[in-house]
């Protein structure tokens, strides 16, 4: 699939583009470009979804707040799901990994370039991150002011309404609640993060959401020596309790900086990092679902590596992260 980048930067950013710098992703399609005048944007591009809006309007706020986010140019601006490939002009119905889209095509939007910086800070990089993540959740808006965030990806919808075990897989067909892809230990972890979760949820910790990143890996932020340099990847927003989302970024962290997850002390060194920056020490409770939030995340990604033949979370640590989670 291509898109016609020069035409949208013309009409939506008032100049056309000069250079295309570079094209990526995974779940959505991203150029970066330098226009006629000088400016280089990054231009995403993605099936429609109404969650869209409140990530961009949290990302705009963050921004204006001083937080490192790229600025952003414009709101995610509907598109006729139109696309061009070998020359040939087609309509698309899009449907995403997240739910259905709105029905009107694809979300565009223009942010920014902030380029150059590493995926590992200079020192301390436990601490340095989850810093920054309590920093962003002190800043972020309410989530009642934003619009809606749902439905959220699904490597973090432990809550998600679909029966079985799993949601569906953000980059896949597959089904995997299937009994084909039954992995009885796996599928045992899932469920019992999920029961842990729902116990929390129904606390006074629990029932107060707030706004968070939803994919903190190392490969999304940048950073110059110890200084925060951008955090990329804003469609990845969502609202959760803070045990939740701090949770869930204490097992993938270093991803990016290394090929894997983070290992039971890395995810402990964040917890209790993101608790000193905070500024408030955490109940038990709190503690626990941080450490099931995490164990969901790395179990869904471990689940569709396991559909690769790949292993991404051994049976020992899975049972390891359960009883930290008091799972």
């Amino acid at each position: 699939m291509s898109f016609d980048v020069g035409r949208w930067c013309e009409r939506h950013l008032g100049s056309p583009v000069d250079a295309e710098l570079f094209t990526s992703g995974h779940l959505s399609r991203v150029y970066g470009v330098r226009l006629a005048g000088g400016r280089s944007v990054v231009v995403k591009v993605r099936p429609d979804l109404p969650r869209l809006a409140a990530c961009t309007a949290v990302q705009r706020a963050l921004w204006s707040a001083g937080f490192p986010a790229p600025e952003p140019l414009t709101g995610p601006t509907t598109e006729n799901g139109r696309t061009t490939e070998n020359g040939r002009t087609t309509e698309s119905s899009p449907t995403t990994e997240n739910g259905p889209t709105s029905g009107n095509g694809l979300a565009v939007s223009a942010e920014v370039y902030v380029p150059g910086g590493s995926s590992a800070p200079g020192s301390d990089p436990a601490g340095r991150f989850a810093g920054l993540l309590a920093r962003l959740i002190a800043l972020a808006p309410r989530p009642e002011t934003i619009g809606t965030l749902a439905p959220a990806p699904p490597w973090t919808a432990w809550d998600h309404p679909l029966p079985g075990i799993w949601p569906v897989a953000d980059d896949r067909d597959d089904d995997l609640n299937a009994p084909e892809h039954a992995t009885p230990w796996l599928d045992e972890a899932g469920m019992r993060v999920r029961r842990r979760l729902r116990r929390f949820v129904g606390t006074p910790a629990g029932r107060r959401n707030l706004i968070g990143h939803g994919d903190w890996e190392a490969q999304n932020l940048r950073w110059d020596g110890d200084r925060p340099l951008v955090v990329h990847d804003w469609d990845s927003v969502i609202a959760a309790p803070e045990a939740v989302l701090v949770g869930l970024a204490a097992a993938v962290w270093p991803c990016g900086m290394v090929p894997r997850a983070a290992t039971v002390a890395e995810s402990a060194a964040f917890l209790d990092a993101y608790q000193r920056a905070a500024g408030r020490v955490w109940s038990a409770d709190e503690v626990a679902a941080g450490w099931a939030a995490g164990l969901w995340v790395y179990a869904f990604n471990a689940k569709k590596a396991h559909l690769d033949g790949g292993r991404w979370l051994e049976p020992d640590e899975a049972e390891q992260r359960l009883e930290l989670a008091g799972a």
